[in-house]
């Protein structure tokens, strides 16, 4: 099982906008393949920052499967209109757990 941890700022402003298309994305989540869960983070230090937690049982369930496939475009047509900036992505295996 990976991790993706998506780094995403928002315009100032569109925070509970973004927050509203993201809950509307539930169901295009629940559809992909691989997909296990969902977090959505807000910093409490900068308002306009946040971190997706994905989970996924392979690697390729994202970068293949899902940035590749129909689902993808769903997502950024509800999202991305809301970033300030493209995310910053990156995959983690976790390696400790308490």
């Amino acid at each position: 099982m990976i991790t993706e941890i998506a780094q995403i700022e928002i315009k100032p402003g569109q925070e509970k906008d973004f927050e509203a298309a993201v809950k509307m994305a539930e169901t295009i989540f629940k559809r992909c393949k691989g997909w296990k869960s969902f977090e959505l983070h807000r910093s409490i230090e900068k308002p306009s920052r946040y971190r997706l937690l994905i989970k996924w049982e392979t690697l390729e369930n994202h970068t293949v499967d899902f940035r590749e496939g129909p689902n993808f475009p769903e997502w950024r047509a509800l999202v991305g209109p809301h970033f300030a900036s493209p995310p910053e992505v990156e995959h983690t295996r976790t390696v400790a757990s308490f």
